[in-house]
């Protein structure tokens, strides 16, 4: 059972570690957050790197050892440390508070994914990265786009000052940065829709036209993000009927 903490208000006593996993979908690697102290409260533990797992325990213990663990999800990057810690995450619902934290289920990226928030400060996991866009995935990876774009307006409603990310840097202006990135998927929306309504049905013309601007790199990841957009579409009836299932 975890025991209370104290939290500061913004700005936050936290300390950030970054994980040794960099990578085109972690950035520089994976941001675990130790928030407060007597005792401290740890989101997302990272991988199981052994190094950053070391490092993350003496900084806990330098703030009054761990009161708790929260995941935003759990996805491997995110949670695979935990083992190693010996202390078993809180399992949270929508709304609830603990050691001052506030869950907010956000899926979309994740089923299971869930923002923290405290005062006017969100750690936002993977729903909103530092730098660049998060993955969306189709059903069969966990993911829905249309459930995104609603945890994305959920949070845009918010009065928030800095957003603490899973992944890069903290952004210091949340209500551009949402804005942003509800801009960017739309703008994915719109030009897959007209090459849709136009009569294109090739997934590799379509891939080729929509996402014409990514990295060779990143194809992969951009087709997985397109079959996201075109479940979204079938969630809304907008699916041209030659396409659904």
């Amino acid at each position: 059972m975890s025991r209370p903490v104290r939290i500061l208000p913004v700005p936050i006593d936290l300390e950030r570690l970054t994980a040794p996993n960099p990578g085109p979908m972690t950035l520089e690697g994976t941001n675990t957050y130790v928030v407060g102290r007597d005792p401290a409260v740890l989101i997302d533990p990272g991988p199981g790197d052994e190094g950053h797992i070391e490092a993350v325990r003496e900084a806990a213990e330098r703030r009054g050892g761990i009161g708790a663990v929260l995941l935003t999800h759990g996805h491997g990057d995110h949670s695979e440390g935990v083992g190693a810690l010996g202390v078993e995450p809180t399992a949270v619902v929508d709304g609830e508070t603990v050691a001052g934290l506030q869950a907010i289920a956000t899926p979309g990226h994740a089923e299971d994914h869930f923002c923290f928030l405290i005062g006017k400060a969100c750690f936002t996991g993977d729903l909103i990265l530092g730098t660049g866009s998060t993955i969306i995935g189709p059903r069969d990876m966990g993911g829905s786009l249309l459930n995104y774009m609603r945890s994305l307006e959920r949070l845009q409603k918010l009065d928030l000052e800095i957003l603490y990310p899973g992944h890069g840097p903290e952004v210091h202006d949340p209500r551009a940065k949402i804005a942003e990135y509800i801009e960017h998927r739309m703008m994915r929306e719109r030009r897959l829709v007209a090459a849709l309504d136009r009569g294109e049905r090739s997934r590799a013309a379509l891939l080729a036209e929509v996402w014409d601007d990514v990295p060779e790199q990143l194809r992969g990841a951009a087709a997985i993000a397109m079959q996201a957009h075109l479940e979204k579409l079938e969630d809304e009836g907008r699916l041209p009927g030659d396409l659904r299932d």
